[in-house]
């Protein structure tokens, strides 16, 4: 399934779009390069969960970020990671992942880099910057998988906002 989000606001607000879909243990991987909306994509999804959140930083530098979900359909704890930086995937190991998979929601830059690390009912979403406007987003999501996903997937491809 393929999403173009024009600016981004849409992105912000496209992930928002997915807080009432997910559970602790939940994964979404976020793959694309630099500058493709992966950042905007997570802040948008952590103050949907928690509108008292004002700041989300890009945990480029220290791997990690932890933030307080507060929603009627899921309480507990966003982890989001960016692994970038990361020089060695055992590293995973040491700032939580493990945790994080089991008992958090957690959003996963650079997912690449740690692929043996990860379960396989995570989501994938796939950003690339548009070639017709450099405002723009176009968002892939993988169609195969859990149940689980294909509800997000037919809720958002009926959605008249994107």
């Amino acid at each position: 399934m393929k999403f173009t989000l024009k600016s981004a606001e849409d992105t912000a607000n496209f992930a928002s779009e997915f807080k009432d879909f997910l559970a602790a243990g939940d994964v979404i991987c976020l793959h694309g390069d630099l500058g493709a909306g992966k950042t905007t994509f997570s802040q948008g999804l952590i103050k949907a969960f928690n509108p008292e959140i004002t700041e989300v930083v890009s945990p480029t530098f220290n791997l990690v970020q932890i933030y307080d979900a507060k929603s009627k359909n899921f309480t507990g704890e966003i982890w989001h990671f960016d692994f970038y930086r990361l020089e060695n995937p055992y590293e995973v190991y040491e700032i939580g992942l493990e945790e994080a998979l089991t008992s958090a929601v957690s959003l996963i830059e650079w997912p690449e880099k740690i692929s043996g690390f990860l379960p396989d009912n995570c989501l994938h979403l796939y950003l690339s910057s548009s070639k017709l406007n450099p405002d723009s987003r176009i968002v892939e999501i993988d169609e195969k998988g859990e149940e689980k996903w294909q509800k997000l997937i037919t809720f958002l491809a009926k959605s008249t906002k994107f």
